[in-house]
């Protein structure tokens, strides 16, 4: 599939949404439309799998009666058996969204919510006792086919949920036909425009692309292959796909999600761009009190948390390996450095990590002073500081700036500072990183160079001078000096603009004169 056609997909899926969600809230339709994609995907996917199963048989899946025909029957279990192997869940033929859909557009109108509901509630049934429950459950919570504001009536809900089905039904995903990842980014297309509709929520579940690509491509840096990939504080999973994009090949994907509904989007996100159920691990709970990883290391480590998070700083935690040889836990208004110090506790040792933070981590002193001094002090781990233009992600203008860490570093003797804080386009509402702004942070990175006004290599002996405060202009003058003024050109303008001001006043003292009024002078 072309690119052409990717984004004739995308727009398709994005009027649908558009056009059915009526006067609901963007973020609040987006777990319907975004669960029905995912139901229809995994029907097509499963309708294919058995159609090639079956091929020797010359009859296709939805020919099969599977409740009352015996030969049927086995046939179906067969299928169901081979399913949850490779596939990891199971969809009977009258299941499929294809068949709800024409059901619920049928010349009768037929009355299909308790139907749908049943369905999904059988998709998730159909992994429990197996590898893949822990994928599936609680999958389809969010699609609520009972609430209020589906429609008032549930005549009215039943309409709008049959329309959504009939629109979707249309459009074919093809998805013997392309690459894997054609559907997965119309999906996280979708994601993107509903957070930009969503404010200052959007935050909570996604990272801008641009932004992305840039943590992933420095984590990936002279790497083909990925051992692991993980993410604390996930959100739909956008972060830990880009990373994949990167490489050739990831063997695990690894994250921690706070929010379920964000959580559960997150899943759905890894299985729409085909990562199977077996190479992904998210888990739902508080990454800094809860951590659900604990004795894993990884090769790459990506994040974008909320910042300046509130959390407990419980004394307690001051044994957790994670901040305990730090002598200093993050302050409870700002959990930044928490997660920073929650990560670096995750880096395998030929691992990178890329962490997008505020600015104030770069320089506000007390307990955050004192952790940045020992991670460059006595660990030596931070190996680059990346300014970021302000007003480019969603729900906040504050500017932002991204830290790498690597605990065995090939540069041991120095950091790199890139002020990309001016090198951006300028949109209606955002700010935003163009390919070339991004390519300009990206190669500065991988090869260290420097460039006046833009980057600079500071010893550690430099950061130690400025008492280990990171704040970029420290280390990159963007300083302009101003143009020479010549005074004696500024005089003979002044007097230049003294005559042709006095031959206006000439001019219209003698319209006034010959109009009989006074001048105005």
């Amino acid at each position: 599939m072309g690119e052409e056609q990717k984004k004739r997909l995308e727009q398709q899926l994005w009027n649908i949404a558009n056009e059915l969600r009526g006067k609901m809230d963007a973020d609040e339709f987006r777990d319907y439309i975004l669960g029905f994609i995912f139901y229809k995907y995994l029907s097509e996917k499963i309708e294919d799998f058995a159609n090639d199963l079956l091929a020797e048989d010359g009859i296709k899946f939805t020919e099969l009666d599977c409740s009352t025909n015996e030969e049927h029957k086995e046939m179906c279990d067969a299928i169901k058996e081979d399913s949850i192997e490779q596939l990891g869940y199971f969809l009977k033929p009258n299941e499929l969204f294809s068949a709800m859909a024409e059901k619920g557009n049928g010349d009768t109108n037929n009355f299909i919510l308790e139907d749908l509901t049943e369905v999904l509630r059988h998709i998730e049934q159909s992994t429990m006792g197996h590898e893949s429950e822990d994928d599936f459950e609680h999958l389809f919570e969010d699609l609520d086919l009972t609430s209020t504001k589906l429609g008032r009536t549930e005549e009215a809900k039943n309409t709008l949920i049959s329309k959504v089905l009939a629109h979707l039904n249309k459009i074919d995903f093809e998805l013997k036909n392309h690459d894997r990842d054609v559907l997965g980014d119309a999906y996280e297309y979708l994601i993107a425009q509903f957070a930009s509709g969503a404010g200052k929520k959007a935050g909570e579940f996604y990272t801008p692309q641009e932004v992305s690509k840039i943590l992933a491509k420095i984590v990936t840096t002279k790497k083909s292959k990925l051992k692991s990939v993980y993410d604390p504080t996930c959100g739909s999973g956008s972060l830990l796909l880009r990373v994949a994009k990167e490489v050739e090949d990831v063997s695990s994907f690894y994250g921690q999600e706070l929010n379920r509904t964000t959580y559960n989007l997150a899943r759905m996100n890894m299985i729409m761009h085909d990562v199977h159920y077996r190479k992904f691990d998210i888990k739902q709970e508080d990454t800094l009190e809860q951590p659900q990883h604990i004795d894993e290391r990884f090769e790459a480590i990506v994040a974008n948390p909320p910042f300046s998070a509130q959390w407990s700083a419980n004394p307690l935690h001051m044994s957790d390996d994670r901040f305990s040889q730090y002598g200093k836990l993050a302050p409870k208004s700002k959990a930044d450095f928490a997660f920073v110090q929650h990560m670096i506790h995750h880096l395998d040792d030929n691992g990178t990590m890329a962490i997008v933070l505020p600015h104030g981590v770069l320089f506000r002193g007390a307990a955050e002073g004192h952790i940045r001094k020992y991670l460059i002090e006595d660990r030596n781990y931070l190996d680059a500081v990346i300014g970021l233009p302000s007003n480019i992600f969603y729900g906040t203008s504050i500017p932002t700036c991204i830290l790498v860490f690597k605990k065995c570093r090939e540069d041991s003797e120095n950091v790199l500072f890139i002020d990309a804080s001016n090198h951006f386009e300028k949109a209606k509402n955002q700010n935003y990183l163009r390919s070339e702004d991004i390519e300009k942070i990206v190669s500065t990175y991988r090869n260290r160079t420097t460039e006046d006004k833009y980057s600079h290599i500071a010893s550690i002996e430099e950061i130690k001078e400025n008492d280990y405060n990171l704040n970029i202009p420290r280390y990159v003058d963007t300083f302009e000096e101003e143009e020479v003024v010549d005074l004696d050109e500024v005089s003979k303008k002044l007097k230049a603009l003294d005559i042709d001001m006095k031959t206006t006043d000439d001019t219209i003292a003698n319209f006034c004169r010959e109009l009989n009024i006074s001048t105005p002078f």
